[in-house]
């Protein structure tokens, strides 16, 4: 095997690593009720490899890890409706974040933060078509509150994580 065929070789084992820890992530989410009134409310655990992923693998990478992880959990733990809300939030959320970190403005907290804010907001207007009804948008306070405490979070420990894993990526990929 080739020096270009070894590359390859790590770089698939780190989206899949990423993967699969992200469907872990979103797995043990789902099993933690959060007693909240409005719908949609999460910690947002996946995300923290999407903004570790930015930080380490690059925006090609992240993306596709996180497009494979929204259909594999909406396949395995949702439906169809519950799998194009992830997708529209998703999709919002990683673009919002990869122009967020190209700025260079923001760091992994300031870039979680925008990612869980426009997740929310990318669903809500799913929502808003799927049910005909702006009402859906009466939750956006609500939303837009624990999308800030919770990339907030997710922010810091991402920080850390790619603080500490950044090298090795960096000299597996080489």
């Amino acid at each position: 095997m080739g020096d270009r065929g070894r590359k390859a070789g790590k770089r698939a084992a780190w989206y899949g690593m990423l993967i699969a820890l992200a469907f872990v992530f979103s797995y043990v989410e789902a099993m933690i009720p959060i007693p909240v009134p409005v719908p949609g409310i999460k910690l947002g655990l996946a995300n923290l490899v999407s903004v570790v992923g930015l930080y380490t693998i690059g925006i090609a990478g992240t993306a596709l890890t996180a497009l494979v992880r929204i259909v594999l959990v909406g396949f395995t733990f949702g439906n169809a409706f519950s799998m194009l809300y992830g997708l529209a939030g998703g999709t919002v959320s990683m673009a919002v974040m990869i122009v967020a970190k190209k700025t260079g403005w923001f760091g992994a907290v300031g870039v979680s933060i925008l990612g869980g804010i426009f997740h929310n907001a990318g669903q809500l207007t799913v929502a808003a078509y799927v049910t005909r009804t702006a009402g859906v948008f009466a939750y956006f306070p609500m939303l837009l509150a624990s999308g800030v405490a919770t990339g907030a979070v997710i922010g810091m420990l991402g920080g850390w994580i790619i603080e500490r894993i950044e090298p090795a990526v960096r000299r597996s990929m080489q």
